[in-house]
């Protein structure tokens, strides 16, 4: 039997643009190839999840706006449960996007995001989270409502996924209640000092979170993906791909993974699936527009491994 995937997390509008390079202190470049679509770490990874066919829930905030309209209806469109998507008197959460050589930077206003209160994200657990259901969160709401719903998760008996951007420094106590941690190379230097560069310092990377008593997976771009898992070393190469946009890699590498583990994959075919998904994703535009169907990422499978 599939457990759940309920994702903690923030739901913001995207507003994308692409520029042939990044603009200097005061001057103005004419950009292209405008995008507005559904965005933000929690509604991208939720999407994610629910492509790979894993029954989803979705406990966010938005503003009574047009944004938060549209949003919400989005994610229903997914098949996502979003019944403990509050609505609030802040604004919908914005990202500001540009996009400039196969990359991106983002600038964020957090408007509903950080309205979340730690009530209803427990309100929210303790009504629908069941033992062996995966939670997964982020750091686009504040930092007291993760915080108790990792707690709340760990105490129901949630296997809890933690990917921690955009990274700060995180209190003590919050590893305790973390099974998992998803982080790229910059979000795994600031949590434990160490740029996992190479072999050595992938090492030494792991070490520290396994003294933290936690799991973790590294991703780490070109270079693909290594994990520690109960001890036992992954390394996964990236795929070969054609990069259009990198919005929305990440997320989708950690919905998919989680789906994955809900439906009781093996973590081989699991990582295998997230890798997948994360290549076909950064092949289109945009973030949530650009996630694949779980036939799409079997099929890309398929076709790598011939």
């Amino acid at each position: 039997m599939s457990n759940k995937v309920i994702v903690l997390g923030s739901l913001n509008m995207d507003l994308s643009i692409a520029v042939d390079r990044m603009p200097k202190i005061g001057e103005t470049l004419r950009g292209y190839d405008f995008l507005m679509n559904p965005g933000g770490k929690g509604g991208n990874q939720a999407v994610a999840s629910a492509h790979a066919k894993a029954k989803t829930y979705m406990i966010a905030s938005v503003g009574k706006d047009p944004f938060g309209i549209t949003l919400k209806e989005g994610l229903r469109a997914e098949n996502i449960n979003i019944h403990y998507v509050r609505d609030s008197p802040a604004s919908t959460g914005i990202a500001m996007i540009v996009r400039s050589d196969h990359d991106n930077r983002i600038i964020l206003e957090n408007g509903a995001n950080y309205m979340l209160s730690c009530n209803h994200v427990e309100e929210a657990l303790e009504q629908i989270g069941m033992q062996g259901d995966i939670f997964l969160t982020q750091l686009e709401n504040n930092l007291s409502a993760i915080v108790c719903g990792l707690k709340v998760a760990k105490q129901k008996g949630m296997f809890t996924v933690f990917n921690p951007a955009p990274a700060i420094t995180l209190p003590r106590e919050i590893y305790k209640n973390v099974d998992l941690f998803v982080v790229n190379q910059s979000e795994c230097e600031l949590l434990c000092g160490i740029n996992p560069i190479d072999e050595e310092s992938l090492k030494l990377a792991f070490d520290s979170f396994k003294k933290l008593n936690c799991d973790v997976i590294i991703t780490l771009g070109k270079q693909g993906s290594a994990a520690s898992i109960r001890g036992i070393r992954y390394n996964l190469k990236a795929y070969t791909v054609d990069t259009v946009d990198t919005t929305g890699a990440g997320d989708t590498y950690a919905g998919v993974l989680c789906a994955m583990l809900a439906q009781n994959n093996p973590i081989e075919k699991a990582l295998q699936y997230a890798n997948a998904a994360s290549a076909l994703t950064v092949t289109r535009k945009g973030a949530q527009r650009s996630i694949p169907s779980h036939d799409e990422i079997e099929k890309f499978i398929q076709v790598q491994s011939i």
